[in-house]
């Protein structure tokens, strides 16, 4: 198989989202949301997986949106957004999951204000 051939069974590897449900996010310390209903939409519109904590607390809710198969094969690496406390982003997260999420559709500008940097990827002040 050559080598820029993606295998049948990648091809298919849909937009994923990545749930932080762990000693801050999806706990009662961030008030006002309701962290079940938030999970079960999202899974309504894409395939979900619950994590433990994603090191970046000051940022509950952590979502992470991660590339399909398609979306890799151009390049696009997962979107971290934090601060997901709000019904409205979170429906704006799914429809962009849903649709194809990174590499295949440009991000909503609307999410760019939740858009935070990965703890691997911080540097040092």
């Amino acid at each position: 198989m050559p080598s820029d051939t993606v295998p049948p069974a990648r091809e298919t590897v849909p937009c994923r989202v990545v749930v932080c449900r762990d000693c801050c996010c999806g706990t009662p310390k961030v008030t006002g949301v309701d962290h079940a209903a938030q999970t079960a939409r999202l899974r309504v519109r894409v395939p979900v997986r619950v994590s433990a904590c994603l090191d970046v607390c000051e940022q509950a809710n952590v979502i992470v949106v991660q590339p399909s198969a398609a979306g890799r094969a151009t390049g696009a690496r997962p979107v971290w957004l934090g601060l997901v406390n709000d019904p409205d982003a979170t429906e704006d997260i799914a429809a962009w999951a849903q649709a194809g999420g990174p590499g295949v559709i440009p991000q909503p500008e609307i999410l760019d204000l939740y858009t935070i940097t990965p703890p691997r990827r911080r540097t040092a002040p």
